[in-house]
């Protein structure tokens, strides 16, 4: 498969590509890459073959993901950098422990940390308070984030504001599938944008001036309101790596955050 991009692609149309995407010019393309218009333009045509360097480099400043600049170096005819070095591998031992200790520092709220296709790697206990009730035959690894909370046997029937999250999370994958060629991205995407959406707004008694798109879900009785955040890693030189994302769920009310310090007390 590799070298059927390569050979029907090439190097000059991919990076023409991740160019246009960026809505970057060859001129501006060359400026910050400190090259030339006319070199661009002969590397993407295909009349120029660019080093190896010259691929890292406008890879660099075009942001393409770590997984995609080793399919630009294969394209070239190149080994790729960037190793892909299992998770459970002992060389991310530190990371491991390091990722551990910041989803457990962060309780009582919830944590998790996904892979490139929202397969959880690692939760807190926050997040395993949310997912209780959830059958166990969605718990069944590996567990997949979008599926757990779209899914009409997951977190959906208890999310209030389900068709808004659901809108946000779509347009996320969305984007992501945007930027990598990803099989198992486009199959999981189809999976749980077809599943059915049942309506469970109900508006709080007392508006909330929320800052961000918040997920309102029941619990125990209640309704908790988070903001999400996501964390990736600064200059990833690992395509696992490059591919973990960390999502911390912070209080949206005080009613929420009251509740979750009593758990935590």
């Amino acid at each position: 498969m590799t070298t059927t991009v390569a050979v029907d692609t090439g190097v000059g149309p991919l990076l023409r590509g991740w160019r246009e995407r960026r809505r970057l010019s060859q001129l501006e393309l060359a400026l910050r890459a400190d090259s030339s218009a006319r070199h661009i333009s002969f590397v993407e045509t295909g009349r120029s073959r660019p080093s190896q360097d010259m691929i890292l480099r406008l890879a660099e400043h075009l942001d393409v993901p770590v997984r995609e600049r080793n399919s630009l170096l294969l394209a070239a005819g190149y080994a790729p950098t960037f190793p892909e070095t299992p998770l459970d591998d002992p060389a991310l031992e530190t990371l491991r422990s390091g990722l551990l200790q910041l989803l457990a520092g962060y309780e009582p709220y919830p944590a998790l940390v996904v892979d490139a296709t929202y397969n959880v790697v690692a939760a807190n206990n926050g997040m395993a308070m949310i997912l209780e009730g959830v059958p166990e035959r969605l718990l069944t690894p590996p567990l997949n984030a979008m599926r757990l909370t779209l899914h009409p046997e997951g977190l959906a029937p208890r999310i209030r504001n389900l068709r808004e999250w659901r809108g946000h999370l779509l347009a996320q994958m969305e984007r992501q599938i945007a930027l990598v060629r990803s099989d198992a991205l486009r199959e999981l995407y189809e999976e749980v944008s077809a599943y059915p959406v049942r309506d469970t707004g109900v508006e709080p008694s007392e508006p909330v001036p929320y800052f961000a798109l918040p997920l309102r879900i029941e619990h125990d009785g209640r309704v908790l309101s988070f903001i999400s955040s996501i964390s990736t890693f600064n200059t990833p030189m690992d395509v696992t790596v490059a591919e973990l994302a960390i999502e911390t769920f912070l209080p949206a009310d005080r009613a929420t955050a009251t509740y979750l310090r009593s758990l935590s007390a």
